[in-house]
């Protein structure tokens, strides 16, 4: 409980992913761009953006942000409820230190995204599917707790496309009950072992219970796809997209330089380790597989290092109750731990200065050009940044967006033509004028790719700067 509280203190900083705008808007309406769409629409993302959007209605940003936090500190107490026992090498003060110290450091991935929910649900996997196929007798609790993985799952095939994950993590516990019984010769019955992999197809085929059906089912591919470019048509979504490059991709960049280092680090011990113990045992067991499947996609992409954190600390050492030492270093080892946590709790404070109020971070969305593009409307039609496109819609829903963040949504040509579009002013210009765009929003600071752009415009005496402050600049094309 001590580790969940300092992720909860840890999790308290303004919504930073600007993803959650657009969510938010579509709780309100679906959102629709003027420009083309790819089908199927599958709206994967339902019933997460139908929670938050309740939650944002009540009190707003703060209170999203004290919900994130909580639900964040939920994911790590239920991952670190089932820590090995058989790692008992350090004291509590040391393993306290070993885990706020990454928690700390990593603290902005914390964000208000539906990969939460996706550790959420199977972080109660990670403690309900053993003990459910540990028990081969048909109980009126296994019955419950299987009914609950159930539900959780047809919920979870509306709320992220990871939902893939609850399933694979199933396949994983019922191939590891085989290998590894819980006793000696224990192995399940013929029965028991056609009652658990008919669970598991139940919760693979969770997905057509809902409308969408096999679009629904056929989405976590898609999304790998785009993740990882393996078709020509989203090799540019896995390269262009930041969150979706590997941390050595982002490190060859110079983005994030300690942050990918780290990483790196912490993946490649994690590997290791797991490699190792799975070495020993030589058979697979549930810890292990996850640290070397997590460490795995977290190395191929970024944003899926949420996924390999929790997993992460699981492995570190637990508190050892035999470990005995000497009086007179109890208090030394108490007072070390006291300025440590003293120092990282400086720390986080200090951060919370910085932070707005409101709990919106105005640096990474336009709000205020957003109220001026309230107050000053116009008649085309109107170009903007992909970060920004979710908050324009929230906030002036009547001006249809160019593009948001779903770039599952959208072709590799366009997505293309559209990155084209910062290297390549008089692209840009044409089709403009073709497409009837007499508005464009550009970021000036955080994914400021548009210096290009933006100069082209202010030369072109058809263009001029309409709006600007310290974050976002809004030009406006001179009607005759």
């Amino acid at each position: 409980m001590v580790i969940a509280a300092f992720v909860i203190l840890f999790a308290i900083f303004p919504l930073t992913d600007t993803d959650i705008w657009w969510h938010l808007a579509c709780a309100r309406e679906w959102v629709t761009t003027w420009t083309p769409v790819r089908t199927p629409v599958v709206n994967v993302h339902e019933y997460f953006q139908l929670l938050v959007g309740f939650v944002y209605g009540l009190g707003g940003a703060p209170l999203l942000v004290a919900f994130k936090a909580v639900l964040w500190g939920a994911v790590f107490a239920l991952f670190l409820r089932r820590r090995p026992c058989h790692l008992e090498l350090v004291s509590g003060s040391a393993f306290l230190a070993l885990t706020i110290i990454p928690l700390f450091f990593f603290r902005y991935h914390f964000e208000m995204r539906p990969v939460l929910f996706s550790l959420l649900f199977l972080g109660i996997f990670w403690n309900v599917l053993p003990r459910l196929f540990a028990n081969g007798r048909l109980t009126p609790v296994n019955t419950l707790l299987a009914v609950l993985v159930l539900a959780i799952q047809w919920t979870w095939c509306k709320v992220q496309g990871l939902y893939i994950l609850g399933p694979l993590f199933a396949v994983l516990v019922l191939v590891a009950g085989i290998w590894n019984p819980c006793r000696a010769g224990d192995r399940p019955s013929r029965k028991a072992l056609a009652l658990r992999s008919a669970f598991v197809v139940a919760l693979f085929a969770m997905p057509f219970l809902h409308k969408e059906g096999l679009n629904l089912f056929l989405y976590p591919f898609g999304l790998l796809d785009r993740l990882l470019g393996l078709s020509s048509s989203a090799s540019i979504f896995a390269s262009e997209i930041a969150e979706n490059r590997s941390p050595f991709t982002l490190l060859m960049a110079g983005e994030n330089t300690l942050e990918c280092v780290l990483m790196i680090l912490f993946c490649v011990a994690g590997m290791g380790f797991a490699i190792w113990q799975l070495y020993k045992a030589r058979r697979p067991d549930i810890l292990n597989v996850t640290l070397l499947i997590t460490a795995i996609l977290a190395l191929v992409a970024e944003r899926n290092f949420v996924l390999f954190l929790p997993v992460l600390l699981v492995t570190l050492p637990v508190p050892s109750k035999q470990l005995k030492l000497p009086t007179s270093f109890h208090i030394p080892r108490y007072s070390f731990t006291l300025v440590f946590l003293a120092f990282i709790l400086g720390f986080w404070a200090r951060s919370l200065s910085a932070y707005d109020y409101s709990m919106v971070a105005y640096q990474r969305v336009p709000v205020h050009a957003a109220a001026w593009m309230v107050k000053h409307p116009h008649v085309g039609k109107l170009f903007n940044d992909d970060r920004a496109g979710g908050y324009l819609a929230l906030m002036n829903p009547a001006d249809s967006i160019y593009i948001d963040g779903r770039f599952i949504l959208k072709t590799a040509d366009f997505f293309e033509r559209y990155l084209d579009y910062a290297k390549d002013p008089v692209l840009f210009m044409h089709d403009a004028d073709s497409l009837g765009i007499d508005r464009a929003l550009f970021p000036l600071q955080y994914y400021a790719r548009w210096d290009t752009l933006m100069q082209a415009l202010q030369q072109d005496s058809r263009w001029h700067l309409a709006y600007r402050d310290e974050y976002f600049a809004v030009f406006d094309k001179i009607l005759k």
